[in-house]
């Protein structure tokens, strides 16, 4: 059976066959316990300080201000739960956005029903955080800042750099989201000026499963968990030594793939995409910002109708998304086109495409040509 054209590179992406390769001897022979006083620990440790050395070069950080986590939603609950443990949460104020991922507000609103006080900034119809409304929101008893590097849906990609100048004003621990940005676009934690970054594995060819924290040395951070030592005494618990190297892998991958200008080649594509799919249908609309996006996704509505509907005409030629990954089965309104008060009608038509490094420009053509197809016989 031949399998649909994936465009959903958002949700996840396929594990690069370099990083299965780089995976498969620790899970057979060289399966030692990090931890372990002799030789088959030795070199699982060497080879756990390598792949953190990996990641560190793709954001430009220091290997030991790379934590191991299970992926984007443990980072995110770590940074955010940790940097508030052992506050009094009725005397502490944080500042989020209205768009970031669940991962990201659910805690946040746990946090709320105990007394922590929250202002959420609102963004504008392109998916936009106003650095001066993070300005405005800062108080005396603000001790911490998140807001996503990148949107999920939109692909918007935040002014982080600015919002991170501004925080350092008034030296308030800032964490960036970058689970949808990390590999797909040059990233560089010293420029961005921000004191944890969160990085998700399977948003960029390795497994899910495995991801990791970037923590500026010297950033106060504390544990959700009580265990042995490992990672920093942050994150106890034995490491996941085969997805760890599979990560580190990703990461080289990535770092070549930025260096050889793939994300350029990457937009080129999403532009073809808008370009052929406006010529052919004049109504269609872009959910978000024209050039400040990921180079891989597109958010798209056709007036009149629903982008489920549309999806489900295509799925033999096509896969893609309405909205978030987590929203397709139900005709639910994504919270991210909400705050950006797009029309209900203009929310439930949303599609969102998004290549990525396998993809190919006739593969493109194809679904433009199917969607178009399914849009006039809708």
């Amino acid at each position: 059976m031949k399998l649909p054209i994936y465009l959903d590179y958002n949700a996840t992406t396929p594990v690069a066959p370099e990083v299965l390769e780089a995976m498969l001897p620790y899970f057979k022979e060289q399966f030692g316990n990090p931890s372990s006083n002799h030789i088959y620990g030795e070199m699982a440790k060497s080879v756990l300080e390598k792949a953190r050395a990996q990641i560190a070069g793709l954001i430009n950080s220091k290997p030991e201000e790379i934590i191991f986590t299970s992926g984007g939603t443990e980072s995110n609950n770590m940074v955010i739960r940790g940097c508030l443990k052992g506050k009094d949460l009725t005397k502490a104020h944080i500042i989020t956005s209205s768009v970031e991922h669940p991962s990201v507000l659910n805690p946040i609103v746990s946090l709320m029903e105990r007394g922590l006080n929250v202002t959420i900034v609102p963004v504008d119809g392109n998916c936009l955080v106003n650095p001066e409304d993070v300005k405005k929101a800062i108080r005396k008893d603000t001790v911490f800042v998140s807001i996503m590097l990148a949107n999920n849906e939109t692909g918007t990609i935040q002014p982080i750099e600015e919002i991170s100048q501004i925080l350092q004003e008034y030296q308030i621990p800032f964490h960036t989201d970058a689970s949808q940005a990390v590999g797909k676009i040059p990233l560089d934690v010293k420029e961005l000026g921000i004191h944890f970054m969160t990085i998700a594995g399977h948003k960029f060819y390795a497994p899910k499963g495995i991801g990791g924290l970037y923590i500026k040395n010297g950033t106060i951070i504390e544990p959700l968990m009580q265990g042995g030592g490992q990672e920093r005494k942050l994150r106890p618990g034995t490491e996941n030594v085969p997805y760890c190297v599979g990560l580190g892998a990703a990461s080289q991958i990535a770092r070549a793939f930025l260096n050889a200008k793939g994300h350029e080649r990457l937009f080129k594509l999403t532009k073809m995409f808008l370009a052929q799919l406006r010529e052919a249908i004049p109504s269609v609309l872009l959910n978000g910002h024209e050039e400040k996006r990921l180079p891989n996704t597109l958010n798209i509505s056709i007036p009149g109708k629903i982008g489920a509907q549309l999806l489900d005409k295509v799925k033999h030629v096509f896969v893609a998304s309405t909205g978030a990954a987590c929203h397709d089965r139900a005709y639910t309104l994504s919270h991210v086109l909400s705050a950006m008060k797009l029309p209900k009608e203009i929310q439930l038509g949303a599609i969102r495409i998004s290549v990525g490094m396998y993809t190919k420009e006739e593969e493109c053509e194809e679904a433009v040509k199917a969607l178009t197809e399914a849009v006039k016989v809708s």
